[in-house]
């Protein structure tokens, strides 16, 4: 990446977040992600005591199951990594979100399920992204697979769910209009109340 230099620094942590997806024989989904922090010197945890540099403070993976619907049929946490003893209670909670679909309103759904002492802080991190790299692996693959298959894109009635929800995909910008051109400038149905009903 091209950012501008920086000023004189000393590196001292790292978060690295790594999510994959995965297409199951079965034809469900997988998406697994990955959390670490790590520093570069060594400290002293109350717990854990003594951590050379380079130790993992936090470890921990999530592995969710989605059917096309995105809708989460099995989830799996696990915490290699952890301050204390007791944050391993977090990955039981991560079942209430079997049921839900990754769609519009996922970060409510999983602050209701899993927010503040109800869960953990780093694992709803981790998930928070997984419906993006769900998203990433599974529409993408679809829409492949139908351009194989010789079948048309654009006969879909209904917008596809990332346009209008970032700059570029803008209905009334350049990249729809290049891209699906039935869509540009394309407004949703408002649907009207009856009074009394």
């Amino acid at each position: 990446m091209s950012l501008p230099t920086p000023a004189p620094r000393t590196h001292l942590h790292t978060r690295a977040v790594t999510y994959r997806g995965y297409l199951r024989e079965d034809g469900l989904w997988e998406i697994e992600g990955e959390l670490s922090d790590v520093k570069t010197y060594g400290t002293d945890m109350s717990e854990r005591g003594h951590m050379p540099p380079g130790t993992p403070v936090h470890g921990m993976a999530i592995r969710v199951t989605v059917d096309d619907t995105m809708t989460i049929r099995e989830i799996a946490a696990a915490m290699d990594f952890t301050p204390f003893g007791e944050c391993q209670q977090g990955t039981d909670p991560m079942q209430r979100m079997v049921g839900t679909c990754m769609g519009p309103g996922w970060r409510q759904a999983i602050e209701r399920a899993l927010g503040g002492i109800k869960g953990c802080t780093h694992l709803r991190e981790l998930l928070f992204n997984m419906a993006t790299a769900a998203y990433q692996t599974v529409f993408p693959y679809q829409q492949h697979q139908r351009t194989l298959a010789g079948l048309s894109l654009s006969a879909t009635p209904e917008p596809p769910y990332h346009l209008g929800r970032c700059i570029a995909w803008d209905f009334n910008g350049a990249v729809v209009q290049r891209h699906y051109p039935q869509f540009a400038g394309w407004q949703p149905v408002r649907r009207v109340s009856k009074l009394g009903s």
